[in-house]
């Protein structure tokens, strides 16, 4: 994670009996700066010094004591630095006031990150642990998993000791199985059968599993836990003792909730308190797969084939966000015959002969509601609203409600730890278990 970012720091220099309007004019500097939205400013006394003046004034002796110097230090955007200079300056008549270019390495709000980085993995990390051992066949993996939240599976030994893990990755391409959980949780009984007939029966879960394992340790500091995480793009670890056992997983889901203050079993997510500063606009991926409502089912496949995608958002006439395809969407609302042409596309990247156009539209198999949120909602604002409406992702609008960008657990996670976000690749990056 060596991305910096481009910023300005704004010292300035002021006397600790300088007023503005009544007051001192240190806490009235503050304030401004407050109000005008930068994301944070310091004020350091000092211990002795002089000015223009030529006054030494000391913090040792008290009666010489009522002038010392005080220092305003702020770090913040270019934009930012160059909007507040313009509030403070006609404040400052008699000080100095410097400004300097700086690389800002990384940045988070204290409440952003709600965990103390030296916090143990074990505090957070989900305890009940689905596991499977390495006989279990193939099929009865799928099965396990099918209706599930979680799309893999830890495979251990009888010491209970992890030797593997099984991810939706795993059982596509060596297991055979047709398309994504999410996919199969969506068809009828038969056409679930047929979609379970296709998992290869000799297959057990010690040949198809991915080893070795990336594991943590119940103790280990959630920072470097959310820092490989992030670097590594893993969406949950298996977490054991100090005897190599498991006793939990930590998710991305996980850390989320932990840094909005909830967990998984409240009925509603509560966000910190807003806070001028990091927002969707400044973390979001700047790309958004789209189609049309009035796109024929041939031309949204051939999208989300082209790009990689999973899923992509359907636009209106006007540009807005109508809903979201998915697709487990694209197989659950087509007919029996065309499910089978869209099953192999999706599995052999590749459109199916059997699809022919006019089946359908983009309107008749989208889902509503594609859950969006303005570019300058804080992230914590963001966090809340994504675990309270259980989604994976917000697409972010502009002012005309039209998408600029999207946001999903790997992006939050990241702005919320304080690491930089990789706007690139976002939508062909390995998926990790």
């Amino acid at each position: 994670m060596n991305q910096t970012t481009a910023g300005k720091r704004l010292t300035i220099y002021v006397g600790e009996g300088d007023s503005w309007r009544g007051r001192s004019l240190y806490m009235s500097i503050l304030e401004e700066l407050r109000k005008s939205g930068i994301a944070g400013a310091t004020v350091v006394r000092g211990q002795a010094g002089f000015g223009a003046h030529s006054l030494i004034h000391t913090s040792l002796i008290e009666r010489l004591s009522v002038d010392l110097p005080m220092i305003i230090i702020v770090v913040d955007t270019p934009e930012n630095i160059d909007r507040a200079l313009q509030l403070v300056k006609p404040m400052v008549r008699e000080g100095l006031i410097t400004v300097e270019n700086l690389e800002i390495v990384k940045y988070t709000h204290r409440y952003l990150q709600a965990l103390p980085a030296d916090r143990p993995v074990k505090e957070i990390m989900t305890r009940k642990v689905t596991t499977v051992d390495p006989a279990t066949p193939a099929v009865q993996v799928v099965e396990l998993l099918l209706g599930k939240l979680f799309k893999a599976v830890p495979v251990v030994d009888a010491q209970q000791r992890v030797v593997g893990i099984i991810t939706e990755e795993d059982l596509i391409k060596r297991a055979g199985m047709p398309a994504r959980l999410s996919v199969a949780g969506r068809l009828d009984a038969d056409a679930l059968r047929d979609f379970l007939s296709q998992i290869a029966r000799e297959q057990t879960a010690g040949q198809i599993m991915s080893s070795p394992v990336h594991t943590v340790r119940e103790d280990d500091a959630l920072g470097h836990v959310v820092q490989q995480m992030l670097e590594h793009h893993f969406t949950r670890l298996p977490v054991v003792n100090a005897q190599n056992r498991l006793v939990g997983m930590i998710s991305r889901l996980d850390v989320l909730h932990a840094v909005a203050g909830s967990r998984p079993s409240s009925e509603q997510e509560q966000a910190p308190a807003p806070y001028p500063g990091r927002t969707l606009g400044e973390v979001m991926i700047p790309h958004v797969p789209s189609v049309y409502v009035h796109d024929d089912l041939v031309d949204v496949l051939a999208n989300m084939l082209q790009t990689k995608a999973t899923y992509v958002i359907v636009l209106d006439e006007q540009g807005h966000a109508a809903g979201v395809i998915t697709e487990s969407d694209l197989v659950a609302r087509v007919a029996p015959p065309v499910q089978r042409g869209v099953l192999q596309a999706l599995v052999a990247r590749m459109l199916g002969r059997e699809l022919q156009r006019g089946d359908l539209l983009a309107r008749d198999i989208m889902s509503e509601h594609a859950l969006t949120a303005p570019q300058d909602t804080p992230v914590p604002d963001a966090i809340a609203l994504m675990l309270r409406e259980g989604r994976k992702r917000i697409v972010v609008v502009d002012a005309d409600e039209c998408p600029i960008g999207l946001v999903d657990r790997q992006t939050l996670l990241a702005a919320s730890f304080g690491a930089p976000v990789n706007l690139n690749g976002h939508l062909d990056r390995p998926t990790q278990p």
